[in-house]
């Protein structure tokens, strides 16, 4: 399971959760395929947050899966909002539009200019890593069911998450992953996903180095917007 980009994670424990268990055959065919579901559906709205030290972030956008860009909208919680404005980011690049006044959701066109580039920080950065997190939970392929448990992936409990059952279920380590099925780094339990009875996925919450708390990304909590690329931006075909 994806999420490769963290180099040490942290889980709490805001679900009650009742496990560990192994994953039966049926749950570990949805963890396998909650990827590829995001690919095959092409995008989904999310909301990402980020903690930090100084107050947090939130990113409210959606992501292309399938051509590998985000767009959206980012506020200051807890902070002043010099940091608040339009994202958009690949697997390399993060583009920021700085705005005084950010609206409440990120305009379905991009402005044509007033964008600033930069690369995409691997390390030491809780939003640029948040916003890989976010980007590797889409993939053109479905995990191998029968290697995640073998790899360390469990079941943690049942949740109800906007009016969908779900379970909560655990990635594998990078430690035990094998060649085929993209790990995490840190303990088995370290990422947690929210996955519903058909492989959708709700909800993630990892942790990152450079964040005490972890980052949780809340899918469909908007409505989806094909993201269109800013100026400058070349995506995935």
């Amino acid at each position: 399971m994806a999420v490769a980009v963290a180099t040490f994670l942290i889980v709490d424990s805001g679900s009650a959760p009742t496990g560990p268990r192994e994953l039966t055959a049926d749950q570990a065919g949805r963890l396998a395929v909650t990827r590829f579901h995001n690919y095959q559906v092409g995008g989904r709205a999310l909301t990402i947050d980020v903690p930090g030290t100084a107050g947090g972030l939130t990113v409210t956008g959606s992501i292309d899966y399938r051509r590998k860009v985000g767009y959206g909208v980012v506020h200051g919680t807890g902070r002043d909002a010099s940091g608040n404005g339009l994202i958009q980011w690949t697997a390399t690049t993060v583009l920021v539009h700085p705005m005084a006044n950010a609206p409440a959701k990120a305009p379905a066109r991009p402005p044509g200019s007033g964008w600033y580039s930069r690369p995409l920080q691997k390390y030491g950065s809780s939003l640029d890593s948040s916003l890989a997190i976010a980007l590797k939970l889409g993939s053109d392929r479905p995990d191998n069911a029968e290697l995640l448990p073998q790899n360390g992936a469990a079941w943690v409990g049942r949740d109800r998450l906007d009016g969908h059952q779900v379970d909560i279920m655990t990635g594998p380590s990078a430690a035990r992953a094998t060649p085929g099925t993209a790990g995490t780094t840190g303990p088995a339990d370290a990422v947690r996903y929210w996955i519903g009875s058909d492989g959708t996925m709700y909800r993630v919450r990892v942790g990152v180095a450079s964040a005490s708390r972890p980052v949780v990304i809340d899918f469909d909590t908007h409505k989806y917007v094909p993201v269109r690329p800013a100026p400058g931006v070349t995506p995935a075909r």
